[in-house]
């Protein structure tokens, strides 16, 4: 059985769950490496990760380096003389850094590698309409989310998951997952095995996305426009324009019905529904967050807004 010196590295609150999991059952972690902090918010004020927080509350060393090729910073790095590296959601490692503990650097993704390889693997599953996505723990080499793979498990997308209700479940489950990679490296009874590369599975990937991204097309299938916009509730919001203004859409219900109607045209009774037309029916909006107001219900939203679809 190995004694386990493990450095963790991680930025987001996806990543919290599978820090404090290894804390739970005692790994020595000997340091959290994260992003340095950033100005948010109106005030600019510098905001720590969620990560750092983390480890603060745990009283465990905390690296924030800027540049991860510095030597100054490699030097730092090996000083705590880690035999295994832990990332959950942190940005790209040079060679020099994941190759650096003895047992190597393993990465947790959260999909069923190899499908959506990148950086936005949850939003891309739910967005292209999968019935399941997953889990998966693999060693770092050279190219990005290509390592041999240590354990995967399967997760099933529900038909009113969202981005944010399935972000939620794959980071506890991933932290479960991270709990027992460590527990068989732990053993060193463990095989890793190469991704199963297809044609099939190469072109599942998740790239970055931006704001140009999200901007919905409704000369689609209702049901994948449906899709797209579940994708990116809560976070980062599809968007169309609604009288020249930028309407975000979190939810909306979808329905295959013949029409004489152009894709992308819209509706409204002003009281009780708006919807936007699409290739084979239309979609109904449930809530929305029109240009300089809050996010409503679509009946709240009619109630202050008298729109015009003549316009």
């Amino acid at each position: 059985m190995k004694n386990l010196r493990i450095i963790f590295m991680g930025t987001p609150e996806f990543a919290v769950p599978s820090l404090e999991i290894l804390l739970q059952n005692q790994y020595n972690i000997v340091a959290v490496m994260t992003a340095p902090d950033k100005p948010a918010g109106r005030g600019k004020k510098l905001r720590q990760s969620a990560i750092k927080e983390c480890a603060l509350k745990h009283n465990i060393p905390i690296l924030q380096p800027t540049n991860l090729k510095s030597p100054e910073f490699l030097e730092e790095l090996r000083s705590y003389q880690a035999n295994l590296q832990v990332v959950v959601a942190f940005r790209m490692l040079p060679e020099l850094v994941w190759d650096m503990p003895q047992i190597g650097t393993f990465n947790l993704h959260a999909s069923f590698l190899p499908d959506y390889r990148g950086a936005a693997p949850i939003n891309w599953a739910i967005m292209n309409g999968e019935k399941e996505t997953g889990i998966t723990t693999f060693f770092l080499q050279h190219q990005i989310d290509t390592g041999e793979i240590i354990l995967q498990k399967k997760e099933p997308i529900t038909h009113e998951d969202t981005v944010g209700t399935l972000y939620e479940r794959l980071r506890q489950k991933g932290a479960k997952l991270v709990l027992e990679t460590c527990q068989i490296i732990e053993s060193e009874n463990y095989q890793t095995f190469p991704q199963q590369v297809t044609p099939e599975n190469l072109a599942k990937k998740a790239p970055k996305i931006f704001r140009e991204t999200c901007e919905i097309n409704f000369d689609q299938p209702a049901e994948k426009v449906r899709d797209f916009i579940r994708g990116l509730s809560p976070y980062p919001v599809a968007w169309t324009t609604l009288q020249d203004k930028i309407c975000k859409i979190y939810a909306v219900k979808a329905t295959q019905q013949p029409s004489d109607k152009q894709a992308g045209s819209w509706e409204t009774d002003n009281k009780t529904f708006l919807r936007f037309y699409t290739s084979d029916g239309f979609v109904e909006i449930e809530t929305l967050q029109w240009q300089g107001r809050k996010r409503l219900s679509i009946q709240d939203f009619l109630r202050g807004a008298k729109l015009n679809p003549n316009s």
